[in-house]
């Protein structure tokens, strides 16, 4: 019933054939298989076996020059998931050969013709800038949509009226269930009976568990579904049946899962504000044993995270997916071990930085642009969309400091290895040396390497040296990874075959 993000995401909204076809001035035409297909990305290949160089929705460009068997070529494109295929006549062919038109409309892929004066860069061009319109087209769908959804928030009867733009905005039904998967609130168009129970039971799927999944998507009765748990601790889920999914539903879908956890949560009693008011203390430098009556003996878990869909209420959203209040938005210092800077007017006692529990700690902020939150432990940490995620190790009150820098630097270590969340790991040879020198250290060793090499040699080394994987992971050939770790190898005048030698690198592209 539930359904995982896409390995590799697009890096723009599809687009699809049929908008290509519409271009006059390409003068392409279609000959076999239908025109309703997403495009991602294009790829021009004469290889007798282009397989090994796909990745999957791509329009594939090709003049024929080592078509030998178009019945196999054309299995093999299917089999690797191209989205359709675009053969350009001459130099090689003077008409598209029949066999590959009969292949590809048995095979149902796209065959599109390319005239003569037509090459191939401008297709790839007006490809390229199809996509860019469709981002941009998104980018203000969305924003109009957060500026609905806000509004009807501010409206007497909030919940029913931000349900009605939710629906009203994509195009389908948008429903409000309780924690027993009874209806509350419903709006928007009435939908199948099967997709309203099949619905229910995604809704089901998150429930009120803790640490259990904060979305789910699937399919009923002929409509796309998705489900989202609030974050007010009823749980209340809202579902969502559309005809089809945008690449921004989920963003505005994500607006309404915050406002509309915000609006249907509980009134906050006294001992709430107590402990918000004494988290504020901890952060303006109190020692956490004047606090910790107040904030409670924990223990605690701080999670910091960096990401996000760029929206106002991303953070929001991210503190009612994790099910705290707790929350930190106004880091601005480097991170663990660092000295961040407060807010204007902010006081602090010397040698203390937000976060820090009381005078002389050393744990920093949360580096720009992240967001630091405060969990009871027993609350499970699982990695959300869009976000990297730092966690610490459970604390008591008089170990937030700690804690503190522990989600800086698990967070440090899941942007550096690409991870979607990182845990503290207590010990390790990395808690031996201080995150400053290591950093120095890493600096100067890396410094003969562009950013690119670097990052080459980081996905290398994360893949244990598998060059295909590698190559698939950074979307680059296989022959640019080699020539990539080659030059590596020169330029750092290392063996990179020799384990220690790799350990060595990893920590130091980890540490910098």
């Amino acid at each position: 019933m539930t359904s995982a993000e896409p390995a590799a995401t697009p890096p723009a909204p599809p687009v699809s054939l049929t908008a290509l076809l519409a271009r006059r001035d390409l003068g392409l035409r279609l000959l076999a298989g239908p025109e309703d297909v997403s495009i991602h990305w294009v790829h021009t290949s004469e290889m007798a076996d282009p397989y090994p160089y796909l990745l999957g929705g791509e329009l594939l460009m090709t003049a024929g020059v080592q078509l030998a068997d178009p019945a196999h070529y054309v299995e093999r494109v299917v089999e690797a998931g191209a989205a359709a295929l675009a053969f350009g006549v001459t130099p090689v062919y003077d008409t598209v050969p029949a066999e590959l038109v009969e292949a590809c409309a048995r095979h149902g892929l796209p065959l599109v013709e390319v005239p003569p004066r037509t090459p191939f860069t401008a297709v790839a061009r007006a490809l390229w800038r199809l996509m860019a319109e469709a981002r941009l087209y998104e980018l203000r769908r969305v924003t109009e949509a957060q500026q609905s959804l806000a509004a009807a928030a501010a409206r007497p009867a909030p919940v029913p009226a931000v349900l009605g733009a939710l629906a009203s905005r994509l195009g389908g039904r948008a429903v409000l269930f309780a924690a027993d998967g009874t209806p509350s609130v419903a709006a928007g168009r009435e939908v199948p009976a099967e997709a309203t129970r099949a619905l229910r039971d995604l809704a089901g799927v998150l429930g009120p568990r803790p640490g259990g999944p904060a979305s789910a998507g699937g399919d009923g009765g002929g409509l796309r579904l998705a489900a989202y748990a609030l974050g007010g601790g009823d749980g209340l889920t809202l579902g969502v049946a559309t005809e089809r999914r945008g690449p921004g539903d989920h963003t505005i879908a994500g607006v309404a899962v915050v406002l509309l956890s915000l609006l249907t949560a509980p009134h906050r009693g006294a001992d709430a504000t107590a402990r918000d008011g004494a988290l504020v203390r901890l952060l303006l430098g109190a020692a956490p044993a004047e606090i910790a009556g107040t904030l409670g003996p924990g223990p605690w878990t701080v999670v910091h995270a960096r990401g996000g869909d760029g929206t106002p209420f991303a953070a929001a959203g991210l503190a009612a997916a994790l099910g705290t209040a707790l929350m930190d938005t106004g880091g601005t210092g480097t991170g663990a071990g660092g000295r961040g800077g407060a807010a204007p007017g902010t006081p602090r006692q010397e040698g203390t930085t937000p976060g820090a529990a009381g005078p002389g700690g050393t744990a920093g902020s949360a580096a720009l642009g992240a967001v630091r939150l405060l969990l009871p432990a027993p609350a499970s940490v699982t990695a959300q969309s869009g976000w990297t995620l730092g966690v610490s190790a459970p604390v008591d009150a008089a170990g937030l400091a700690a804690a503190d820098a522990q989600a800086a630097r698990a967070l440090r270590r899941a942007e550096a290895t690409g991870a979607d969340l990182v845990r503290h790991r207590p010990g390790g040879l990395a808690a031996l040396v201080d995150p400053d020198e290591a950093t120095a250290h890493a600096r100067a060793l890396l410094a003969p390497l562009s950013e690119p090499l670097a990052e080459t040699l980081r996905v290398w080394l994360s893949l244990h040296g598998g060059w295909d994987r590698t190559a698939a992971a950074m979307d680059i050939h296989r022959n640019t990874v080699r020539q990539r770790i080659t030059r590596c190898a020169a330029l750092l005048d290392r063996d990179l075959d020799d384990p220690d030698v790799r350990m060595e690198l990893w920590f130091a592209l980890t540490s910098r």
